[in-house]
């Protein structure tokens, strides 16, 4: 392939100087473009640059604000909790004293009617001659203690109970041991009566036949 050269008309005459001008002025404006649309895209970078930081600096705002309320409502939560379980420990500590209450109620009441029981026990056995056990029951309720229950908890309260129950259980069974005792010792007086009587009328009745 083979490059020509222009022709050239003849009788004219070539200005080479114009075709350079011509030449550079083109280059300068297509420089000059480039340069523009450099600017202009230079520009629109830079825009969206600003409207990206902008967008940043808004969602990080949006974060910290977000971030803020979950703060404040977390502690909201945990200061419920915190009421929440103060409000049951008082409920719970209230249940407890009441029915600590009650129990150490229902142990002086035991206390006390074991105290009547007692009294009325040695009302009713009042000037008799008492027995050896009588004696012993009596100087058992002289030297026993108040219960001072004031300062105990439910375990200590719960074996309180047991020991005055079992205490309760047993004077039941000598009280029954005592009636059929008692009984007892009634039906052989009452043999030593009739005996005693038999005797005197079999006395009375030999020496009536001695007589005769």
């Amino acid at each position: 392939f083979r490059i020509t050269a222009p022709k050239i008309p003849e009788g004219d005459k070539v200005d080479f100087d114009d075709i350079q001008k011509k030449r550079q002025n083109k280059d300068l404006q297509e420089l000059q473009g480039l340069i523009d649309a450099h600017f202009e895209h230079r520009k629109k970078e830079e825009e969206e640059l600003i409207a990206l930081k902008d967008r940043i600096e808004k969602r990080r705002a949006e974060r910290a604000d977000q971030q803020r309320i979950r703060t404040e409502k977390e502690k909201e939560r945990q200061i419920k909790i915190a009421e929440d379980k103060a409000r049951r420990e008082e409920i719970d500590a209230r249940k407890r004293a009441e029915g600590d209450a009650q129990k150490k109620k229902a142990l002086s009441s035991m206390g006390a009617q074991h105290s009547s029981y007692l009294a009325k026990a040695d009302q009713k056995r009042g000037g008799k001659k008492q027995t050896a056990r009588e004696v012993k029951k009596k100087a058992l309720a002289d030297r026993r203690k108040p219960l001072n229950i004031d300062h105990m908890n439910e375990d200590k309260l719960r074996e309180k109970a047991k020991e005055l129950w079992d205490w309760l259980y047993q004077l039941e069974s000598d009280k029954f041991d005592m009636t059929d005792k008692l009984k007892l010792q009634k039906y052989e007086v009452d043999i030593d009566r009739r005996g005693v009587t038999v005797a005197k009328n079999i006395k009375k009745g030999i020496i009536a036949s001695e007589r005769s």
